[in-house]
């Protein structure tokens, strides 16, 4: 099993990758914290997700509302699609920005 990674890549820009399950959402969480305290409206590259699962999906969502709390916006790049069928099943894809 591969290891979830959040890296910045250029200021406004971050990249996902690995899997985004109940055992490394809280890693991640905290990890984006501080892409946060760079910048306000944020670009996550999701291109590197290998699989999620609610926890993945609960993620974002607190992400968007991270986002919202420091008055910016988040926009994910590159959604798999397991993960927009998470988003619809969970009627949460209306409160997500996918590009």
């Amino acid at each position: 099993m591969s290891e979830a990674r959040l890296e910045q890549q250029a200021a406004g820009r971050g990249r996902l990758s690995g899997p985004l399950t109940f055992a490394t959402v809280p890693q991640l969480f905290q990890q984006g914290r501080q892409l946060f305290a760079d910048s306000n409206n944020l670009q996550l590259d999701l291109a590197g997700v290998e699989r999620s699962d609610s926890a993945g999906l609960a993620l974002l969502v607190s992400w968007v509302r991270l986002a919202q709390q420091h008055g910016g916006t988040i926009t994910f790049l590159n959604v798999p699609q397991q993960l927009l069928g998470l988003a619809r099943v969970g009627g949460v894809d209306q409160v997500l920005i996918f590009t």
